[in-house]
């Protein structure tokens, strides 16, 4: 029957650090309620690194994601599409439904349609056709079958909470991950070879305040606590309607 559904959270990010920065305490606190945690991202990150070859940092980038995903007794996967050239076309569909019907997650997080860059929002696009799309018994997958049940898919927010053209973008759901805040800078920390990256390419010196802490203090200012994380759920047809987050947590999540 593969891992039951109902307790199942798969987060599928563009690049490694991308859950970390954007919803490692959502995944903390359902991993503490026995939610089972399931990481993936689109590339192995083989573009992150300012001295050292594709390969090189790939491996360096994947051991990073796996190191996080330990932290959460989570298992981590690679789509190992290449950095800057994540297209929505067949392969890559394919490689993300198969990776749906094997994990079969109650909940699918993802990246944000309106992002700073297409990488982000191509994933977005990719996964949300995924999901729906993992139990269509005529779209066939090497290993896996159909998986019937469509998982509620959540959109985590773009990086600084903003669309291209400097626009907020408003979460629908905010999640008080307060107490889980050290352990986020913790996952975040074992991506180390960022760091080095982070400041050549994007002039980011202190990255954990910049490229972590920031937003989630705004996103828990907005609603009285010290940290959180923003989402929007997936709401179009057949998609689950129940706010399963709001479910699970309880008064850690505010609809906003």
């Amino acid at each position: 029957m593969g891992i039951e559904q109902s307790k199942t959270v798969l987060a599928i990010g563009a690049h490694p650090d991308d859950i970390e920065i954007l919803c490692a305490g959502t995944l903390a606190l359902l991993h503490e309620q026995d939610w089972r945690i399931e990481f993936a991202t689109m590339t192995p990150g083989d573009c992150g690194s300012t001295s050292l070859p594709r390969a090189e940092i790939s491996t360096i980038r994947k051991g990073e994601a796996a190191a996080s995903a330990k932290i959460l007794d989570g298992k981590y996967h690679c789509m190992e599409c290449d950095d800057i050239f994540v297209t929505y076309d067949r392969p890559t569909l394919l490689k993300v439904i198969r990776l749906i019907r094997e994990v079969r997650p109650g909940i699918v997080m993802t990246m944000s349609p309106q992002d700073y860059m297409v990488d982000h929002e191509m994933t977005s696009a990719v996964v949300r056709t995924a999901c729906f799309s993992a139990g269509i018994k005529n779209i066939e997958t090497e290993g896996t079958g159909p998986f019937l049940k469509i998982p509620a898919l959540y959109y985590v927010d773009p990086i600084e909470g903003k669309d291209i053209l400097g626009d907020a973008v408003k979460a629908s759901t905010i999640v008080n991950i307060s107490s889980k805040m050290t352990l986020k800078e913790k996952m975040f920390r074992c991506h180390a070879s960022q760091q080095s990256w982070l400041q050549a390419h994007h002039e980011v010196d202190d990255y954990i305040n910049s490229s972590l802490k920031q937003l989630s203090a705004k996103r828990g200012k907005e609603v009285g606590v010290a940290f959180g994380e923003g989402f929007r759920q997936h709401l179009g047809h057949a998609f689950p309607q129940d706010n399963i987050l709001e479910r699970e947590l309880g008064s850690l999540v505010f609809r906003v």
